[in-house]
Parts: structure tokens; sequence; C-alpha cells
């Protein structure tokens, strides 16, 4: 039997560790002086806690490219889409899967006040104003955010009493792994989050499949469905979401088959999620060369990506017209 996370019983034990709902603070990660430091193109701003992440649309020619963030955050502020947007980046503490190749340090992903602070949202709002030639979005990231669902509203709320609401882009990332969106936020929480201008979501399919995925995540392969429950909650929420997937595998037997029916179970969520969702290239930063090994597995899954791509492509071609595909990413309609 493999090793696998429990990742129920994980997932409840880092949220009593990185939030304090009294008092409404977060853990957030420490980033300067950490390895992640290491792989910045700029230094760690913020006192520390934060970082200015560039997000490109074209980082690989040899891939698809990447217009969220650009595309999103240009549609709800009026501005005209580039192909660079800087966004200012917080870090929850923790995260309750350890995926081979996250460019966070796993240290600052157990919830450990060695590597953190505690801060109000208010506090790393600040943070984010005071910001010499501040971005334009602000991107609450981890780790994996949703541990503390609270982040997001606290956030929303101090932007629309600062009459920030539609002026800063706020963006936050899931791993789609729990329910505590619906199971720990009030309903008039997630009315604020369904409904704030200028908000949007992300949900990362981490494979293609129960394998890829499990290979992924060190999480059990029977939770590869629940990411396909959750996302189909988002949606219906009325959430401006969208997904990323990897598609890292062990193997590259089979793969144009599963690939059809991955594109199969998101189109049985919405017909046109395929199109809202953004496959990521992984590269092996610093962080994650110095996890692996000569012969690790995971240097062949690296390459196992280039036929994965293909058959993500030709699923694409042939469902959708070349009128759909050529919509934004804003413009699609779920």
């Amino acid at each position: 039997m493999a090793n696998f996370i429990d990742t129920d019983n994980y997932s409840a034990i880092l949220r009593d560790k990185c939030v304090n709902l009294a008092e409404q603070r977060i853990l957030v990660s420490r980033l300067a002086g950490s390895e992640q430091a290491n792989d910045l193109t700029v230094p760690p701003n913020c006192g520390g806690l934060g970082r200015i992440r560039h997000f490109s649309r074209h980082a690989d020619p040899e891939w698809v490219p990447d217009p969220l963030h650009i595309d999103t955050a240009s549609r709800a502020l009026n501005l005209l889409p580039g192909e660079v947007l800087r966004a200012q980046v917080f870090q929850n503490a923790a995260c309750n899967w350890r995926c081979w190749y996250c460019f966070v340090p796993f240290e600052l992903l157990r919830a450990s006040e060695k590597r953190s602070t505690w801060v109000t949202a208010g506090d790393l709002l600040d943070l984010y104003l005071a910001v010499s030639d501040r971005p334009p979005m602000l991107d609450l990231t981890g780790g994996q955010p949703d541990l503390v669902p609270e982040w997001v509203p606290w956030t929303m709320q101090l932007l629309r009493e600062r009459e920030l609401e539609g002026i800063v882009y706020l963006w936050s990332d899931d791993n789609l792994s729990t329910d505590y969106f619906w199971t720990q936020l009030s309903e008039k929480d997630r009315e604020l989050v369904a409904t704030f201008r200028g908000y949007g979501r992300v949900g990362c399919f981490k494979g293609f499949d129960a394998l890829s995925f499990s290979f992924n995540t060190k999480a059990s392969p029977d939770l590869f469905n629940r990411q396909f429950e959750l996302m189909r909650r988002f949606v219906r929420a009325g959430i401006d979401i969208y997904a990323y997937a990897t598609f890292t595998t062990p193997t590259p037997n089979g793969i144009e088959d599963s690939m059809k029916r991955f594109v199969d179970r998101l189109q049985d969520i919405a017909p046109n999620l395929p199109l809202r969702t953004i496959p990521l290239k992984i590269f092996p930063f610093r962080v994650v060369e110095n996890r692996l090994s000569v012969n690790s597995p995971h240097l062949v899954a690296i390459e196992h990506q280039k036929v994965a791509i293909a058959a993500w492509r030709q699923e694409l071609e042939t469902r959708f017209s070349s009128e759909l595909r050529g919509l934004s990413v804003v413009d699609v309609p779920l």
C-alpha cells in the first residue's frame, strides 16, 4: 500500500494551526531568507512577507499561452491586456498536499511559526497599498489558501470599506481538495465572494487521471474525483472561476485516452470549461531540483508533458470551433 497523505485529517490539523478566527489572523509565509527567495526575479517585499510576480502570457513558445491573470485583471480594471502583468503576492503558510513540482519549499507549507508570521487581512492590505509602483492585482496564494477560506471575504470587505472594489483586482488559488468554502464560510460570505467586483478564482487539477493526480500530490487517487465535484460547486455558485491543470505523469501509456476522459469530465461540469482551463508547464525550479535525485521518475514525468499537451490540443481542436477557441478566456461562457 502506498503511503498517501490523509488529506481530510491533515487539512483539519493545518487549518487549526494557520488561522485564528477570534482575532481574524492568518499565518503567512516569510519569504525573505527562504529557499524560495533564490528563485525570485526580484527580492521579497512587504517586510519579507510578499513578492512581486510577473505573469507572462507566453512563458514558453512550445507550450500553450497562459492568459489568466492578464486577461481577467485587464477586463475587470478596464486595462489594455498585454504580454505581462505584475501582481503582489502573499502566500499562506500551509498546504495539505505535497506536489513534487511545487516551487514553494515544503518548509513553508507546514504552518510552522518559525518560517511565517501572524497577520490580519488588514495588515497585508496596508503593506500592499504602501508598495511603490503598486501592481494592479493582489494575489492570495499559498500553500493552499482555501484552508483559510475566510482570507478572501475578509480582504474583500476591507477593499469595499476603503472604496477599492473594482480598483484592485483580487485573485485566489485553490487546489480543489476541501469543501471549506461551504462548511466554514457563512452564506453572507459566500455571496460576497460571488458578487464582488474584480475577483477571479482558479482551481488547479493536479493531473489528468487518478494515476497522474496521485503521483503529483501524494494524495489518494480517490481524491481525483473530488476535484471535479468541487469545481462543479464553484461554477454553480456563480463565481468567476477558471482552471489550471498539470500534465506530469509517471507513464506515457494511455495518455491520449486519459486526456479524452479528462476533457469529457470538464465538459460534464460545463460544456465550455476546457476553454477556461489552462495547462501549466512544469519547470524544474531550483527548489524542485533540490528534491529530485538523478534517477527520479519525476524527471521523466516532465518529458511526458509533451505527449499530454499534444493530446490536449487535439481534444480542443476536435471539440471546439476556431471561433470559440479564439475567444479571450474571460469571454468564454459557462
